[in-house]
């Protein structure tokens, strides 16, 4: 599941999109009201020689938090140091990241909603004081130690902000939604993807990836990867709309961006349990996936493109879903 072509989560075969990151607000694409607003906030800073307020970037998967943090830093003009929210798991993991900054260093913590609490609490006054209270000792005989930090900017990412505690969440200055990208946008990045790796793609088969990889540039991205290697050895050496169509229908990715799993869910839903109302469990027995997996990774786009719809009883198909398989609606005989 986790290797699934249109799985907005980072996986390990994804360490080529860091070639492809833009480097300044002006080569990002999409996001426009965050770019401008990190505009004004970055210049700010500077102009008063003061560190950038924290900030928090929220969000689904793949849409480019951890590249606008590096471009936070790269604006500033600072070095970037990153982490990641569970491999924090002790408060001296978190005390020696935060000990080896220096004076306008961005820290980038990544899902940071999954910091142990006990291991949060220690950024609660280096974020508002630019201390770190360290106890030293055991038993009896510990003692706090206040340890004075340099200036630095926090930058934490998140795809689950209503998992963030309200005091962490509370000591970010700066708070940003990303949302979906546009077709149009994305079509723009499938073709800064084509420059930046050398492989010629013209606006309607841009547009053709554009409009599968689920609105986010990590699966555009993917996609694009993919119908390259069809271009090299079937087509003819560029990317056109017919190879990428037929590069796409190969990889079992339809006109919505669905995939084999994705239509297992439905076909399941509509065929073995009338369209429903089922319970996620049923489901997730019924085409043998596990009950998490189900919720994180195949529901939420098909909630949000309004193929299903989550009731109290359990999940229904919509009128879009039997229209897209193609499948008459069954009336209740009662």
């Amino acid at each position: 599941m986790t290797d699934r072509l249109v799985n907005t989560e980072e996986q390990e075969n994804d360490l080529f999109e860091s070639s492809l990151r833009p480097t300044t607000l002006d080569e990002y694409i999409g996001q426009d009201e965050i770019k401008e607003n990190l505009r004004i906030f970055i210049e700010a800073a500077k102009m008063r020689d003061e560190a950038l307020d924290h900030v928090l970037l929220y969000g689904p998967p793949g849409l480019g938090k951890t590249t606008l943090a590096h471009i936070i830093a790269n604006e500033l003009g600072s070095n970037i140091k990153t982490a990641s929210g569970p491999s924090l798991e002790k408060s001296g993991d978190l005390a020696a990241v935060l000990s080896n900054l220096e004076p306008g260093d961005v820290l980038f913590i990544d899902e940071i909603h999954r910091m142990p609490k006990f291991v949060e609490e220690i950024l609660y006054p280096a974020m508002e004081d630019f201390e770190l209270d360290i106890i030293i000792g055991a038993d009896g005989k510990s003692r706090s130690i206040k340890i004075d930090l340099p200036p630095f900017t926090l930058v934490g990412a998140t795809t689950r902000a209503g998992d963030l505690s309200s005091p962490l969440r509370d000591r970010f200055g700066i708070v940003s939604k990303l949302n979906y990208y546009k077709d149009g946008e994305l079509q723009e990045i499938v073709k800064r993807t084509g420059r930046v790796l050398g492989m010629n793609i013209d606006d309607d088969a841009a547009l053709e990836i554009a409009r599968r990889c689920r609105k986010t540039p990590r699966v555009a991205n993917r996609l694009f990867k993919r119908v390259r290697d069809f271009a090299l050895v079937k087509g003819k050496g560029y990317i056109d709309k017919d190879i990428t169509v037929e590069s796409l229908k190969r990889l079992k990715v339809d006109e919505y961006g669905l995939d084999q799993i994705d239509i297992e869910y439905l076909e399941a839903l509509i065929n073995k349990f009338n369209g429903g109302p089922v319970g996620i469990e049923t489901i997730a027995t019924a085409i043998g996936e596990e009950v998490t997996t189900i919720e994180d990774v195949v529901e939420p786009f098909l909630l949000q493109e309004g193929f299903i719809k989550r009731t109290q009883r359990g999940r229904l198909a919509t009128e879009k879903t039997y229209n897209h398989l193609k499948i008459a609606k069954q009336e209740a005989l009662f």
